[in-house]
């Protein structure tokens, strides 16, 4: 299965060459109109087809690795050191994931899949798509050339085969580590998608924007997967790593972040391009940089230039990707200044108390935010080089400069939906935001008398204070997102005379990327006010014995026994402890602690009870050697529940912006109302 696995990576690498090479004579014939003895057309499709192929060769390889992860094929290095006969079969898919040469081969194989969808669909405008399939391919000779000759993931062990593999790393061995990765990778892979179209677009000057609402579902999509892979990592932090804590600035949780922050502003800052003519240069190279952060995130775990409990060991490959991005940023840049009167702007800002202004804005920040965070991801690489030794950037730093910044971010998606395009006057203003600014002081008020102040005992905590202004801004930009709903439900209302609440779903239905938007904003409301939370986190450590209590908050728990337990995979240390609340015992949890034998290494299991307000975090942190005794770790982590509920909203508002909207005419056949319904007249503000 080691040759064919490696004969099908050299027929793919063969046939993405051909892809690239075929496709750009053709590209270059059709652009000079030079004779050939073959049509450019028809050699652009023999271009197109071996890129198809080569979706069907990666795919071989792929699942040659995963045959042989369970058939145990411990001849093949990879599978020796990242799996074992007594792993359950569930995380022999994650071996494949598990290390540098699978990670590799699971980015090359989305890859090929994401270009067999791209040139299946070729006939949507087969120049474009064309261009665009050529640049991809461009990007598949680079990974598979890797696979090939730098990380082959078929590699043969040399010498005496063990009769047991090393086993796969703990931690990953979780539910969520078989979908967390390739969720992550999808959102990586797929910006390929829209950088292609991009850069394939301003190479042959497409005129119009077409080529943007040609990759605005690649894009919103990608975005969705990318978004679903940062908080499954953060729900695996929490529950995997015992630290109490879903979030910690670590360089790789960053390095998924930084294309996040710049994908958004693409996706908020193109519908200034489509609507207004606005912002195309700068459309442009936000989708570039995204995709070079991409390649950036993927340097950083895999060739551990950073220290991080998702990163790889040190390798080789960090050549190949120095040299790859230094290629795609020479050729944005040589393509956009060659082409650059192609990208002339058709209108501008004509106030900055307009819609226009607030996207504006809106994208600074999120750039703002993304060097941030690049520079204090890079800063301990920056200062070894410049130094000699590295100089770690820590949470505190981020979470100093972050947290202002996005409150500020949270403050502009209230703001937008209020204000019309080109110019606000004044009396629009005080009428769209009296009802915001009323949510935002009552809520403060709230808080501050029912909940802790930030000042206390004669200091001021900052984390406290954030966080009221945090719930404050979130329920002012939750009511003004509600007045948008509100308003244009109270209009088909007085069209339709359904109710309110059906008035609302045939307007999310008519506009249903504004109002799918909408529902993603208060999705993010609702992450801020859990993450805001943390700032009241409690947490208690205590040896128990038989019957000792540990009390964190309204809870006490009640330690009713401890053992251990062993099977062909790990052995295992646990306590039994009985919760009460008010003196009545509410349920049992069982925290864990686990030593996998293929590997001796340990492996925390918390134990978790959520409530929509406040989650009990357990962690068994080890015994006392002298008389057996558990120790104990205990959360009181408020609001968390509210970060994955969030996420959950964000999802379902992806999928109503993603759907296609329905006329007025059509929404008035099913609505049951004697007159003939009217055209909707313009909502406040447009439409994005």
């Amino acid at each position: 299965m080691a040759t064919f696995g490696s004969f099908a990576l050299l027929i793919a690498l063969a046939l993405a060459a051909y892809n690239l090479l075929a496709g750009g004579v053709a590209l270059r014939l059709l652009a000079t109109g030079q004779p050939a003895p073959i049509t450019p057309e028809r050699l652009a499709d023999t271009a197109r087809r071996a890129g198809i192929a080569c979706f069907f060769a990666v795919t071989a390889a792929a699942f040659a690795l995963i045959y042989s992860v369970f058939t145990n094929d411990f001849s093949i290095t990879y599978i020796l050191e990242h799996s074992n006969r007594a792993l359950p079969g569930a995380y022999k898919f994650s071996a494949m994931w598990s290390g540098q040469e699978g990670s590799l081969l699971l980015w090359a194989w989305l890859l090929a899949t994401y270009g067999f969808v791209l040139r299946l669909t070729h006939k949507m405008d087969v120049k474009l798509y064309a261009y665009a399939g050529t640049i991809l391919a461009a990007v598949q000779v680079f990974f598979l050339a890797i696979l090939n000759f730098a990380a082959p993931p078929f590699a043969l062990f040399r010498g005496e085969i063990p009769p047991d593999g090393n086993g796969l790393n703990p931690l990953l061995q979780y539910p969520e580590m078989v979908i967390h990765p390739p969720m992550l990778y999808l959102g990586y892979v797929g910006f390929c998608v829209p950088f292609c179209f991009a850069l394939g677009a301003l190479m042959m000057r497409y005129p119009g924007e077409k080529w943007i609402k040609i990759t605005r579902g690649w894009t919103m999509v990608t975005w969705l997967f990318l978004t679903c892979g940062i908080f499954l990592g953060m729900h695996w932090a929490y529950a995997v790593l015992g630290w109490g804590g879903y979030w910690g600035w670590d360089p790789v949780e960053n390095a998924s972040f930084m294309p996040w922050l710049t994908g958004t502003a693409f996706l908020h800052s193109v519908m200034m391009q489509e609507k207004k003519g606005m912002m195309k240069s700068w459309n442009v190279w936000l989708i570039f940089a995204t995709f070079l952060l991409t390649m950036l995130g993927t340097l950083l775990t895999r060739a551990g230039l950073v220290s991080s409990v998702h990163a790889f060991a040190q390798s080789s490959i960090g050549t190949w990707f120095y040299v790859f991005m230094l290629i795609v940023l020479g050729t944005c840049i040589f393509t956009y200044v060659l082409q650059r009167s192609h990208l002339k702007s058709d209108a501008h800002v004509e106030s900055l108390v307009s819609r226009e202004s607030s996207f504006l804005f809106n994208n600074l920040v999120l750039l703002v935010a993304c060097f941030v965070i690049l520079w204090g991801t890079l800063f301990p690489i920056l200062s070894e080089y410049v130094q000699g030794s590295k100089v770690t950037v820590s949470a505190p730093f981020y979470n100093a400069v972050a947290i202002p910044i996005g409150l500020f971010l949270l403050f502009l998606t209230g703001v937008g939906p209020l204000l019309p395009w080109r110019a606000a006057s004044l009396r629009a203003i005080k009428r769209n935001f009296i009802v915001p600014v009323i949510a935002f002081w009552a809520t403060a008020i709230v808080v501050l008398v029912a909940g802790d102040r930030p000042w206390h005992d004669g200091a001021f905590d900052s984390g406290q204070f954030y966080a009221l202004v945090a719930w404050s801004v979130s329920a002012a930009v939750f009511a003004a997102i509600l007045s948008e709903f509100l308003r244009g439900g109270a209009v088909i209302r007085k069209q339709t005379g359904s109710n309110l609440f059906a008035s609302m779903v045939l307007l999310t239905r008519r506009n249903t990327r504004r109002y799918g938007g909408y529902l993603i904003h208060i999705g993010v409301v609702i992450i801020v006010i859990g993450l805001a939370g943390a700032a009241f986190n409690r947490s208690q450590e205590q040896e128990l014995g038989l019957h000792d209590r540990l009390a964190i908050g309204p809870y006490t728990l009640d330690c009713v026994g401890f053992s251990d337990d062993s099977n062909s995979n790990y052995d295992s240390q646990f306590a039994l402890l009985d919760v009460y609340k008010g003196g009545k015992k509410q349920f049992q949890m069982s925290p864990e602690k686990r030593t996998y034998l293929a590997s001796q290494q340990p492996q925390t299991m918390v134990a978790i009870h959520s409530t929509l307000e406040w989650d009990l975090y357990v962690v068994y942190e080890g015994v006392n050697p002298s008389n057996g005794h558990p120790i104990i770790k205990a959360f009181l982590n408020p609001l968390v529940s509210w970060i994955w509920a969030g996420v959950l909203l964000i999802i379902f508002g992806t999928f109503i912006a993603l759907a296609p909207p329905i006329t007025p005419t059509t929404a008035a056949l099913r609505v049951p109302v004697a007159r003939t319904v009217p055209a909707e007249p313009a909502m406040h503000g447009g439409q994005p």
